[in-house]
């Protein structure tokens, strides 16, 4: 009996091994955001003056999606990808005045693969919000290396950062490292693939990069200069650097083996920011230098070259390293679903995707795809309006602004408007459109709010960049630096009851500068293209006033102090923040920075 006993268990435990066994390890995934990079940004993709070879290699040994698309600019083209939701949908169609802020309701692919057993990080640009509850770690990132805002310098990020030898976010606290941006991304990037081998990841490498301001070594940009068809070297130079940190990356994943089971995605958030000049309109003309795949229209463009971007995905074990083309119609939305299918995850039904999987047009199917319609829009405003530089797109069809029609079949630079030879087609594609907003423009209504007084987000830090003001808001630091003129309010949730402190400043806290001060001129750095800043200028503000939940209060100025401190007693719920300084001549402007505490 006890040897039967003994059999059996054996036999049993066998079993359970070798089912073990047959489970394939889940995959990693690497997703690589480049910002700014256009279509034809690539050696693959025809452009004879870029030197791309890694990249040319990668298309090689991939899945290569030509007609892929994404929103216009930046914060709206992250939410997408992120959620599979439409941007619009997310609460984000702007990057700046507090509509690049990812509504709380949202769910990530990280905060998904992080719910799967994954292990997730986030390293370079974020561009969804910087203070709780939308910063990368509240929204499933476990490890995060970012700067702040939507890229390098601009008016929330640490001062006086260039590219090289900067302060950076990890993990909430700032810390400083020394390298180039990218350099610093891909190479903690790899540390922590490095450091969870054992276990599958998920890694969002979105470099900052080729983002202005272009700031790149010399010896990247050099090799580009003296060609008049290159429209600006130092970006060429940042994509080149670019290239040659994910040669790298693809290096290390070979030698350590982990390669042909990882996922590896290569996309960009818009069109060409510097590949090409267009003449007109400085967005949406033809071009005249460079090289845009022959598009119309750039980075922010409702034409073609402001939203179709390259997409490659490669996993060899899981049979997508046939480096063939994909030609049917996709967008940015469609990512999240496609790697829940590819990894298996498990998703909670409020995610409800816009977007569609695309493991069947991988597999060679096209069912589902046929007719299909794709919206992409710039809103760039507080409230969305129908039509506002939109694009709606459907097989070779493009009827921009709900006015013009193009075939791209017989026309891919869009430069005969055909609406008058085809009303009914525009009036097919308005009334699809009308269907489409009717159903998703109630979301607008919810309001993104920095909330107070929890108990892992206290300090709270705000920023100028995030006003609701009708004025493009401060985003940069020159705006701080040259005493912009403006005003807006923050939208806030009080948690609960108490007292809370406001310290309204000029400067941002860590230059430790008087509210009257003159901050000091960032040097431009040799052998790279980093110029000097632009020069401050002092402001005369003599009086301070805050104005929250009805409650209103004033002081005067001491120029020599580095804040005006308000205490004062909020209630909780929803409410709104606005801040006032005064100068000399009578001028008034919002404080460029508050600190909020609850005490």
């Amino acid at each position: 009996m006890k040897r039967t006993y003994f059999l059996a268990s054996l036999t049993l435990g066998l079993l359970l091994s070798a089912c073990q066994e047959e489970v394939p390890p889940k995959p990693n995934v690497i997703l690589i955001l480049v910002d700014d990079q256009g279509y034809g940004d690539l050696g693959c993709h025809g452009n004879p003056n870029i030197k791309t070879p890694n990249l040319d290699r990668l298309y090689h040994i991939s899945a290569r999606f030509t007609d892929y698309h994404v929103s216009p600019t930046c914060s709206p083209t992250r939410a997408a990808l992120l959620t599979g939701h439409h941007n619009n949908r997310t609460g984000v169609w702007h990057t700046i005045n507090g509509r690049s802020l990812l509504l709380e309701r949202e769910i990530t692919m990280a905060q998904t693969f992080k719910e799967n057993g994954y292990r997730t990080g986030i390293f370079g640009k974020w561009h969804l919000g910087d203070n709780y509850p939308f910063r990368p770690q509240d929204k499933g990132f476990e490890e995060v290396l970012v700067h702040s805002g939507g890229g390098i310098g601009q008016t929330m990020d640490h001062w006086d950062n260039d590219y090289f030898d900067d302060v950076y976010l990890h993990n909430g606290q700032a810390k400083s490292f020394t390298g180039y941006c990218t350099d610093v991304w891909f190479e903690n990037a790899q540390k922590f693939i490095d450091e969870n081998r054992d276990q599958p990841f998920f890694c969002f490498l979105s470099t900052n990069a080729a983002h202005s301001p272009y700031n790149v070594a010399n010896k990247y940009s050099l090799p580009y200069e003296g060609n008049d068809d290159i429209p600006h070297p130092p970006f060429y130079g940042m994509l080149s650097n670019i290239d040659e940190n994910i040669g790298k990356l693809m290096t290390f994943l070979k030698e350590n083996k982990m390669l042909d089971n990882t996922i590896l995605i290569f996309t960009t958030d818009n069109g060409t920011a510097q590949g090409a000049r267009v003449e007109g309109h400085r967005l949406d003309g033809f071009v005249v230098k460079g090289n845009n795949a022959g598009m119309r229209g750039i980075k922010a463009s409702m034409y073609e070259g402001g939203h179709r971007v390259p997409l490659f995905i490669h996993w060899k074990k899981g049979g997508i390293a046939m480096g063939q083309d994909i030609d049917e119609l996709t967008a940015h939305y469609d990512v999240f679903p496609t790697l829940v299918d590819l990894c298996k995850l498990e998703t909670s039904p409020e995610q409800a995707f816009d977007g569609k999987s695309l493991v069947p047009l991988i597999e060679g199917e096209d069912s589902g795809f046929q007719d299909r319609i794709i919206i992409v829009n710039s809103q760039r405003t507080e409230t969305p309006e129908p039509w506002r530089r939109t694009a709606f797109l459907q097989d070779s069809w493009r009827l921009v602004n709900g006015s013009e029609l193009y075939d791209l079949d017989n026309d891919p630079e869009q430069r005969t408007n055909i609406a008058e030879l085809y009303p009914e087609k525009v009036e097919e594609f308005k009334a699809a459109y009308d269907k489409w907003w009717a159903e998703i423009s109630p979301t607008y209504q919810d309001e993104p709010r920095f909330i107070l007084g929890h108990k892992g987000a206290n300090p709270v830090n705000l920023f100028c960049h995030d006003w609701h003001s009708e004025k493009n808001s401060p985003w940069h630091q020159r705006h701080i630096r040259t005493g912009y003129i403006d005003n807006g309010h923050w939208w806030l949730k009080i948690l609960e009851r108490g007292t809370y402190t406001f310290k309204l400043r000029r400067w941002p806290a860590e230059t430790k500068l008087a509210l009257g001060a003159v901050a000091p001129v960032r040097p431009a750095l040799e052998g790279s293209s980093v110029r000097e800043s632009k020069a401050s200028k002092a402001l005369p503000i003599q009086q301070a006033r805050i104005r929250i939940q009805g409650l209103e209060d004033s002081q005067t100025v001491d120029p020599t102090a580095e804040y005006v401190s308000f205490t004062l007693e909020l209630a909780a719920g929803e409410t709104d923040l606005k801040t006032w300084f005064t100068l000399a001549d009578g001028q008034e402007l919002g404080a460029y920075y508050v600190q909020i505490e609850k005490l």
